[in-house]
């Protein structure tokens, strides 16, 4: 066996790992040089042997020519979150909202209907909306949690059902399997955004889901570095619809930040079992403040979908909770709610998550700041809601952060 035959086939992983162990070791071949640590191919182009090899690599568009289209870290990448999710393909992107783009670019034409939760991330609610608007793409938003109105959403023109479970940043759960047999008869895609769960705790496929959605900025990457995103699903959608698409328009992601991705994949599961026991720790002890009206998290008995949650996450809330503070009037809300954000000294105030250091965010003016009060309302995103993304600093150190706000709400 040639030096290159024994590379290819330390490559091909024995049938049957386990998730963690496919998080660390799927990936292409090594180079020749042998390397342990999957390399980092910052190129923009490939040099062909020969103009015949040139236009047969350019036909099969498998084959490494130009970066736009193919890359070994960013394959590296998707081959490796695809093994995770247990789908047969992924496509990396820009970002997640570009995976988003993506998705409709290749699925979906004038005329066409999406029925979405009104749950979902604000971007996400806005590219439905008002991008896809613009082009013809009608979009029906309805209840998280009714399994009747996406029943009563539906069109004779319905492509595709989008849900993200569970939501940014109400955590609300939905129950994949119904949603997928409602889709289904009526000869549509279900999508799931499992950004919050990652497949760590959660394969929407295995509940029969169609596609899965990633923004891999978040906890994929872990440490606040890079955005990127992903589209997980059958060759046949992944490849043949979406490969074109992506060639032509160039959402792609780079390869520099395929590579921290693919490193932080390695770490995914470690980081997200601690940081939901974590987040289930300060969720816990918000529910017990009297400054605090109400805890979201799905490891809480006091959730609405709490059992659901434990069944399709793996028995774990994941890593983002919020909380609502008291206020006689929106304004009031408000006003405690960037008291309590303004008084910490080591969360970070910022508009991610998923990362190591934990973030704090109000979601009203942040990452739904850009709908309407009345899409806010109906998303139940109130002017006293906070977003907590718990890290991995000391629990302790988390909940006197918070303490320092809270505890001087009432005497304000």
């Amino acid at each position: 066996m040639s030096d290159e035959e024994r590379r290819i086939a330390r490559a091909k992983l024995p049938e049957g790992l386990r998730p963690e162990t496919l998080a660390v070791r799927t990936a292409l071949a090594p180079s020749q040089h042998g390397e342990n640590s999957e390399a980092l191919f910052l190129t923009s182009a490939y040099v062909q042997p020969d103009a015949q090899t040139s236009a047969e690599r350019f036909a099969a568009s498998e084959d490494f020519t130009y970066s736009r289209t193919s890359n070994p870290t960013v394959r590296s990448l998707e081959a490796r979150l695809a093994a995770m999710e247990g789908t047969e393909a992924a496509v990396a992107t820009a970002s997640g909202m570009g995976a988003i783009l993506l998705l409709c670019m290749g699925l979906l034409k004038a005329g066409d209907h999406v029925v979405c939760s009104r749950s979902v991330f604000g971007s996400t609610i806005n590219l439905f909306a008002k991008e896809f608007g613009k082009f013809g793409v009608e979009t029906t938003f309805v209840s998280q949690t009714d399994l009747q109105e996406w029943r009563d959403a539906i069109k004779p023109t319905t492509k595709l059902f989008f849900a993200e479970t569970p939501t940014n940043p109400l955590t609300e759960v939905c129950d994949i399997g119904a949603l997928a047999d409602i889709a289904h008869a009526a000869g549509a895609l279900l999508v799931v955004d499992n950004t919050y769960s990652t497949p760590c705790l959660q394969r929407p496929t295995e509940f029969g889901a169609d596609l899965i959605m990633h923004s891999a900025t978040k906890y994929m990457d872990g440490q606040g570095r890079v955005m990127a995103g992903a589209l997980c699903g059958p060759s046949r959608i992944i490849k043949d619809v979406f490969g074109p698409v992506v060639r032509t328009a160039g959402m792609v992601l780079s390869p520099f930040n395929a590579w921290v991705v693919l490193k932080g994949l390695e770490t995914l599961s470690l980081r997200m079992r601690a940081q939901s026991e974590q987040a289930l720790a300060v969720a816990s002890w918000l529910e017990a403040r009297p400054e605090v009206a109400r805890v979201h998290y799905p490891s809480l008995a006091s959730h609405p979908q709490h059992e659901l949650a434990m069944r399709q996450q793996s028995g774990q809330g994941g890593a983002v909770l919020s909380f609502e503070l008291h206020g006689a009037t929106p304004e009031a809300a408000r006003a405690a709610a960037f008291h309590v954000i303004d008084s910490t000294r080591v969360l970070s105030i910022a508009t991610n998550l998923g990362d190591t250091k934990s973030i704090i965010t109000h979601p009203a003016t942040t990452s739904h700041g850009r709908l309407s009060e009345e899409q806010r309302r109906a998303a139940g995103i109130s002017q006293g809601l906070i977003r907590l993304s718990v890290g991995l600093e000391h629990v302790d150190d988390i909940t006197d952060d918070l303490l320092r706000g809270l505890s001087t709400l009432l005497k304000n």
